[in-house]
């Protein structure tokens, strides 16, 4: 394996290629095959959504939990401390939460952006839901909003162009200082 030129292991010089060379270094990641391979939607009894409030809060990357809703880290994060807002209901799109569910999932999502403010220094957010498959929904049967937080200085179009995305810190570790940050009166 290649050195780039930072010293690390794991990316490989174009030049190194039986090809034309390009400027592009690659970062080979096998493991997320499984989340864009079509055909991956799990089935209902599966879904990781309706299984993550049953576990330990830990393990299911879980920062607080609400009447209706509650909040954690994407697994795929686009950027550290990319949090999810689930209702505990098995529903597919905006139209089908009832009344409480669409609060609570405002109200949770004003609670995380202040949080990440507060323990990430972000600099705004992406903020938003994916409903169907079609529209890109990596769990297409269960409702899910995404809060991305942005800073300045993050790779902004770098994974759309490479497809590439580094992540700088571990997914136990941005659950901690979230849930430590998170208001205790609203879990």
């Amino acid at each position: 394996m290649n050195r780039d030129a930072g010293g690390f292991e794991g990316t490989e010089q174009s030049s190194d290629f039986a090809a034309v060379p390009d400027a592009f270094q690659r970062l080979w990641t096998p493991h997320r095959l499984v989340y864009i391979q079509d055909g991956q939607q799990p089935h209902a009894d599966d879904c990781p959504f309706c299984l993550a409030p049953e576990m330990d809060d830990e393990k299911a990357l879980i920062v607080a939990r609400g009447r209706y809703a509650y909040v954690l880290l994407n697994l795929f994060p686009y950027n550290s401390g990319h949090l999810l807002v689930c209702p505990y209901r098995h529903i597919a799109t905006y139209d089908e939460a009832s009344p409480e569910e669409v609060a609570e999932i405002g109200s949770l999502t004003q609670i995380a952006m202040g949080v990440l403010k507060a323990v990430s220094h972000c600099d705004g957010f992406n903020i938003g839901m994916n409903q169907g498959r079609i529209a890109g929904a990596g769990i297409a049967g269960h409702l899910h909003q995404h809060i991305v937080p942005r800073w300045a200085l993050d790779s902004n179009f770098f994974p759309i162009i490479a497809g590439t995305k580094a992540i700088p810190r571990l997914l136990g570790d941005v659950r901690r200082e979230v849930a430590e940050g998170w208001p205790q009166s609203t879990n």
